[in-house]
Formats: C-alpha cells, structure tokens, sequence
C-alpha cells in the first residue's frame, strides 16, 4: 500500500524530530531530511514542513534550501526559522527582536474562517523560541494571527498553498499544536491518515519476506523493547529461520538474565542465552574511564556474539533494533543541535569479520511507535512497558572499576528501587528509574559499631523521549522505606541520596 508522506526539512532545530512525531501520531507518514539534502523525488510527497534553526536568517551563516521544485508546487508550513527565511527573502523584513521571544504565550487575535486556524480559538497557548522576528510580511503575505508581543506569529501567502508561523506547534507547550498541523495537513494539503501500527506489521513483515526469502537471519536480543519487537516481527515473517542470541555481559539486574529468557522462550523465539559474565568481568577489570568501559563491553559482546553467530550454518543476514532517531543522529544535517550528535552503535554496520547483510525492520519507527507496534502484535504489557536500560547496563552505573562484589551490591539495590515503584504503583509514571554506586565511603554508624561504607544515589526522570528530562518528585514516604531497606539489607551500602538533576543540564545516566 502506498501511503501520503510528509517531507519534514530539517534546518537544525532540537524540535526537528517532535514534528515528525508529531505528524505520525495524526496516522501520517513523516520523513525527516537535511534541508540541503532535498530527495530527488520530492513530487512523491504530499506536503512539506520547514523546520525551526539556531541559525539567524540575516546571518552570513543563513541556510538556504533549494525550494524550487516545492514552493507553490506543494503545500506548504513553515516554521519558525522557516517562517522568518520566507519573510526575509521574499520582500519582508526580518529584525532582531527586543527581547529574546522564549517560552509560553497566547494568541491575542486569529483571522476570522481560516481553515488553518479551524477549531483553533483566542488565548491559546503557543510555544515561543526565537531571537529575530518577523517585522513585516513577505510579498502577498495575509496575517492569520498575533499574540500580544509578536505581531506576525502566523501568515499565509496569497496564491499559494503555504502557510508560515512564528511558534513551535509540535512541543506540548503549543496547546493547540496538533489541531493546528491537522488543519494544514489533513484539512488544507489532503493528506490521507492511513499510517496505522496494523498496516506496518502488515506491510513490514511483507517487505521482510520479500527480502530476506529462505535465508537464515541472527539477532542480538538485549531485553529491551526494541530488541523484541523487531524479533517478534521477524518470527512472524520467517519463523524458525530467525537465531536470537541473548548475552548475559553480567551487568543486567538482578536475576534478569534467567527471567527475560524464559519470557523470550514462552513467546515462541528460537533464543540461545549465554552466560559471558566472567568474559567480561575480565575485560573490565581494573578500567575506570567511562568511554574505556563502553568501549571494552562493547568489543566484548561483538566478540561472543560472532562466537555464537559462527556456530550457526548459513546465515546471510543480521537484524539489528535500529529505531528511526538512530539513523537521523547518524546522518549529519547542518551543523546545528540535531545533526550528528553521536555515531550510533546501530549505525554504519559491522566489523570487518562479520560479513552479514543487515536487515532492520523497525528502521522508520520512533521509540513510542514501537510501542505501539508491540502492542499490536500482542506483546506482554510488562515486557512493552520497560524503562529504557542502558547497552552498557550497570556497567556505567558503577563509576569507577567494576568488580563482581560492586555488580552484586548494586543489583541488590536496583531490585529493591524498581520493585519498590512497581509496588507503590509508580513504575508507569516514571520514563526511566535506577540506581549508581559511587565510588565514595562515607560514614555511618550501625548498632554501636561505626561504618565507613558505600554510597547509592537513586534517579528517576520523566521525559517523552530522553533527549530532555526531569527529575521526578517521588514521595517522601516511599523514599524514606526504599532508604532503609537499601541499607539495612544490601551489605556495604551505608549511605542512599536521590538525585534531583534534570538534562540538560546533567544526563540521565551519570556516565
């Protein structure tokens, strides 16, 4: 089935990829490409949207898109940088503003029966994020909308099907936000809302089929969400042709190893464990820089994965979890906050040795996408609900060395946190919880005996999507028993803290 698409131009803004997410959860299909990096068959796109930039449209480092096969040819929105490139190049005038235009505000006037604007009222709430602003229209640009600092938040052009504003509406900031790309999307560019997690099971497990036929396919399973699903929808395309490889590196949680297996095994996968804890235990003794450890537990599992890939006959292909935010990180767009941020793991294959063709069938999915997806092909709740768990595991939980005693004291207090928020019905609202063993003694006191023992701090974010987060303001009550539980039961734990650091500007782990 072919679906409308949506192509999203990314000019560098940190916002880039919410407006895809944005544009999916309306059931449409959205791609994000760098604005230079235009797709030649741009006429297979039912519309366009500019996205927002750090860069100033009356800079020397302005970024000019080609816009020529797109605008008047196709429906267009353009947001804030965008809004402000169309202003400035096409006979308007663009100024610093007074003052920084940051944060929340409310439209004061919005044109009577604009279709753009449908269902849409005064004092709504927009999003704010930017330091020039637009002074007057393009050429045949008409006003749609103000709020009371901003006079041109939003505008349209005469004569042609694009629309520009000064806000963000893809944050949850922008109340209005989704009605708001509804309208352009579905009500003025008549984009089908067809995108659904049914049809890509449907249409993912045909693709798979088609390219993989009767070859033999291994996956690396981690536990975690993405991991799964892809494997549960490649065991639906090609069944027993599908070899999971589940390794234990010895820093999962406690008992997980053993659990996640058996679930694995009552789902129908064809899995094998594998107990390399020793393995890498050995690997990491002694290192204490965090990019060291990665990278030793890293080169670990690659080399007990092709040990275990090897033993296997035939095997043509290699299927990976890659999500869609792992392949935008990977491809650099502009030089601003969302082009390359990081090589990703997932990304630009493998090492020499092994010569696998790459299969990845959840490579156009957003991690809450996935979700849905699991859910649609009847995965356990539980297993779809995890908190994110790091690649690394406990392993960039315990800063400093590693040894098999640190292992052992933080899993004991990892399971005492995440059973505890399971238990006081927490769990679900939090994004992602744990636990960090820091490389401190400090002094307690037990009985009548003086200790000098380790320190724990407890973390627990809130967050859509991990590239920003907030610390949760769990319950004193619940703090307070998973304290003294912590430290009456874990040997060597004397001391536990909670961390009340949001990102930016501290990271959710603390390695």
């Amino acid at each position: 089935m072919q679906h409308d698409k949506v192509l999203i131009l990314d000019f560098g803004s940190q916002y880039t990829q919410l407006i895809a997410r944005r544009v999916r959860e309306l059931n449409i299909y959205s791609e994000i490409h760098p604005f230079n990096k235009i797709p030649t068959n741009v006429e297979d796109y039912k519309a366009v949207v500019l996205s927002g930039s750090p860069n100033s449209v009356r800079g020397e480092d302005a970024l000019h898109p080609d816009l020529s096969k797109i605008r008047g040819l196709k429906p267009m929105l353009a947001v804030c940088y965008g809004a402000q490139y169309l202003a400035h190049f096409s006979g308007g005038e663009v100024a610093p503003s007074n003052t920084r235009e940051y944060g929340r505000a409310n439209l004061s006037f919005i044109k009577n029966d604009e279709a753009f604007f449908k269902n849409i009222n005064e004092g709504s709430q927009v999003w704010m994020s930017h330091s020039d602003t637009i002074k007057s229209l393009p050429q045949s640009g008409v006003l749609l909308a103000s709020t009371n600092d901003v006079k041109n938040a939003a505008y349209k052009i005469e004569g042609e099907t694009t629309y520009a504003i000064q806000f963000h509406p893809e944050v949850y900031h922008s109340t209005d936000g989704k009605q708001l790309l509804e309208n352009f999307l579905v009500g003025i560019a008549g984009v089908n809302q067809d995108w659904t997690p049914d049809s890509f099971v449907e249409e993912t497990v045909e693709a798979i089929q088609d390219k993989v036929g009767n070859d033999k396919v291994v996956l690396g399973l981690s536990g975690g969400v993405d991991s799964t699903v892809a494997a549960v929808l490649l065991n639906k395309a090609i069944g027993k042709n599908l070899y999971c490889i589940f390794v234990n590196n010895g820093l999962l949680r406690k008992n997980e190893f053993e659990s996640v297996l058996k679930q694995y095994e009552g789902m129908g996968l064809n899995v094998k464990g594998v107990d390399a804890s020793e393995r890498f235990l050995a690997a990491l003794a002694g290192v204490e820089d965090p990019e060291k450890k990665r990278k030793a537990i890293g080169n670990a599992f690659i080399e007990v994965f092709d040990d275990e890939a090897n033993k296997l006959e035939d095997v043509k292909w290699l299927a990976q979890g890659t999500i869609y935010p792992d392949v935008i990180e990977s491809v650099s767009a502009t030089g601003g906050p969302s082009a390359t941020i990081k090589s990703h793991h997932n990304v630009g294959g493998l090492p020499d040795f092994m010569k696998l063709k790459i299969v990845e069938p959840l490579r156009a999915i957003f991690k809450d996408e996935v979700r849905r997806v699991g859910a649609t092909l009847g995965i356990d709740p539980e297993l779809l609900g995890r908190h994110p768990f790091p690649g690394p595991g406990l392993g960039i939980r315990i800063l400093g060395d590693i040894t098999a005693e640190k292992v052992r004291m933080l899993q004991e207090v990892d399971a005492i946190f995440i059973n505890g928020l399971k238990e006081w019905g927490l769990y679900d609202k939090v994004w992602q919880a744990g636990a960090m063993l820091l490389p401190v003694n400090s002094v307690g006191v037990m009985g009548d005996e003086r200790t000098y023992e380790k320190c724990v701090a407890l973390r627990a974010v809130e967050s859509t999507d991990g590239m920003t987060a907030d610390w949760v303001n769990l319950p004193y009550e619940f703090l307070q028993k998973t304290s003294n539980d912590i430290i009456n039961k874990v040997k060597g734990v004397n001391r536990v803290v909670y961390d009340i650091s949001s990102k930016p500007p501290a990271t959710i782990e603390w390695e």
